[in-house]
């Protein structure tokens, strides 16, 4: 097995920083234009850049039966045991004992999951395809005017964010070189800085739920040919400044590095504070709301996921995130994959990767 790339590793550890720094701000959009426009600018590439590296760690995917169970066990497995934790949580956090359970309404961050085990699975087909890129932006933007398609399994969000994944599918390591190269990042400084410009000036004029990509067009009422305009607009945004982001990741092992292997216990466990900081009103606190306030909360935000991204944690969690389920296969499941693996959020296992 070859030894981890901490370039990677670093990528993943900031941007589910970016995802848990996110989630903290969101209460905090309403009162402050300044909180608003850095959510929409974050919101405009934290989880492009995770699906990017998701796509890219997905290379190999063949669909082997090796791969399919630890795409069953690493992916489909801890979504059925988060969804369920995730409802239970909200039942008890509530006071809501009737919430009910759905399969195939993924629930908060868990969409992650259920949307990474489509998206691996479609994987050699677009290795096959001719113009992947152009045709995976086409379906994005075709589920972007179809109201129809509705809230199963979180589809508009799989669709309408599958090019960020099959542009990861086809890149290579070098691409990555590249785009730390110095030039790429002096302009990726005044690219950024005119985003955050731009995120201040949509803040009262744009629907934010453009950025979720969990609507429609039409369900979010604008004309059904907003979705074409918006669809690619977003994409582009989100590519640039996943680009950008990429281009000041470092290279080398950082204090932080080691924490991207655990980005997945992250991911999933923090959304259990995030609710809960909701549900019991830590936001009411009079401090929370003045510009020290903000900080603080964002600061939190950032250390409750590292903690989260720890060693420790990953041990008391792992039966859950990576359960082991040999138990549940044929012994038989062909060949072993002797390649780097990687999960993009998680460990090097291609069974799982990404947010």
């Amino acid at each position: 097995m070859k030894p981890r790339d901490p370039y990677f590793d670093n990528a993943k550890y900031l941007a589910i920083l970016l995802v848990a720094v996110g989630h903290a701000w969101t209460p905090l959009r309403d009162d402050s234009q300044t909180a608003s426009a850095l959510y929409l600018f974050v919101y405009t590439f934290h989880m492009p850049a995770f699906i990017l590296i998701a796509g890219y760690f997905s290379r190999n995917y063949t669909g082997r039966p090796d791969q399919l169970k630890r795409l069953i066990t690493g992916v489909g497995v801890p979504y059925l045991i988060f969804e369920a934790g995730y409802v239970l949580f909200k039942r008890w956090g509530t006071d809501n004992p009737s919430a009910p359970f759905s399969l195939l309404d993924p629930y908060y961050v868990t969409w992650f999951l259920i949307a990474l085990f489509i998206w691996r699975l479609t994987a050699p087909i677009w290795r096959i395809v001719r113009w992947p890129v152009p045709v995976s932006l086409a379906i994005a933007v075709l589920a972007s005017v179809s109201p129809h398609i509705g809230n199963d399994l979180n589809l508009q969000r799989v669709l309408q964010l599958l090019p960020f994944f099959v542009i990861g599918l086809h890149l290579r390591r070098e691409h990555f070189h590249w785009v730390r190269e110095r030039w790429v990042q002096l302009l990726a400084v005044p690219a950024m800085l005119t985003a955050l410009v731009v995120a201040w000036w949509a803040v009262p004029r744009m629907e934010h739920s453009w950025f979720y990509r969990t609507n429609s067009a039409q369900d979010m009422g604008a004309e059904w040919w907003a979705g074409v305009v918006m669809t690619p607009a977003l994409f582009g945004c989100g590519l640039l400044l996943t680009a950008c982001f990429l281009a000041f990741v470092p290279e080398r092992r950082m204090w932080f590095t080691a924490l991207g292997a655990g980005t997945i216990y992250g991911y999933l466990l923090h959304g259990f504070v995030a609710k809960a900081s909701r549900w019991w009103d830590w936001y009411a606190a009079d401090w929370v709301n003045s510009p020290g306030g903000r900080v603080v909360v964002t600061v939190i935000g950032a250390a409750v996921v590292t903690v989260l991204c720890t060693a420790p944690v990953r041990r008391a969690f792992r039966v859950l995130v990576e359960p082991s389920m040999d138990w549940a296969f044929r012994k038989d499941t062909g060949p072993k994959d002797t390649r780097s693996k990687d999960t993009g959020t998680g460990g090097h296992r291609p069974a799982r990767t990404g947010s």
